[in-house]
């Protein structure tokens, strides 16, 4: 049922999104040369490794300077900060939904460099698929605005955010029924539709 839900809401939304997609792709192209796409590895189900669909909201390279980012990060292109604020740089990952590598709501994925260094007890949110979105993407906010500049942002990341992100994941699986999902995946969707009529 969970997959085949997935299959159509995400077929659905690539084909209405198609537009928009494409308009997204050519501006960012148009602001900063290269690829328009961010084809990040992730620790999906099982911890088996798959590449997470972003629309680019970094510079070319930005990857190899670190993996999380932090407050005012220079790396982030201008059209990157509205697409991240908007949340519109997430929309190509319906094509992970699609291909099976996420669901729609579930936990968070990470770097596979993270997810290494899980301790057993949270391992248990590689049980399932991540999704698109969660409790974790609704309750963050901005992430890397909480991220002081001049700090090592990956180590930071670690020591005092990543453990309670993956508290909340743990109780969201303890307490997942399709009711609670779709509650979320509402809750995003006016996430979404509030921070573009803000901008």
């Amino acid at each position: 049922m969970r997959r085949s839900l997935d299959v159509i809401v995400s077929l659905a939304a690539l084909l209405l999104l198609s537009p928009l997609l494409l308009l997204i792709a050519l501006v960012i192209m148009v602001d900063s040369p290269g690829n328009p796409l961010y084809l990040g590895w992730r620790a999906g189900k099982g911890g088996r490794l798959f590449r997470m669909w972003k629309f680019r909201t970094m510079v070319q390279g930005a990857d190899t300077m670190g993996n999380i980012t932090s407050r005012n990060d220079r790396r982030v292109t201008r059209l990157g900060r509205f697409l991240r604020k908007t949340k519109c740089d997430e929309l190509p990952q319906f094509v992970n939904v699609l291909l099976g590598h996420m669901t729609l709501v579930g936990p968070r994925p990470e770097s596979p460099e993270i997810a290494a260094i899980y301790t057993p007890s949270q391992r248990a949110v590689l049980a399932v698929k991540p999704g698109l979105t969660g409790r974790v993407q609704l309750d963050s906010g901005d992430e890397s605005a909480t991220i002081p500049e001049g700090t090592r942002a990956d180590e930071y990341y670690v020591r005092n955010l990543l453990d309670r992100k993956l508290q909340i994941d743990l109780e969201y699986l303890r307490t997942r029924t399709p009711l609670s999902d779709a509650r979320i995946l509402f809750a995003t969707a006016g996430l979404v539709a509030r921070s573009l009529i803000s901008r």
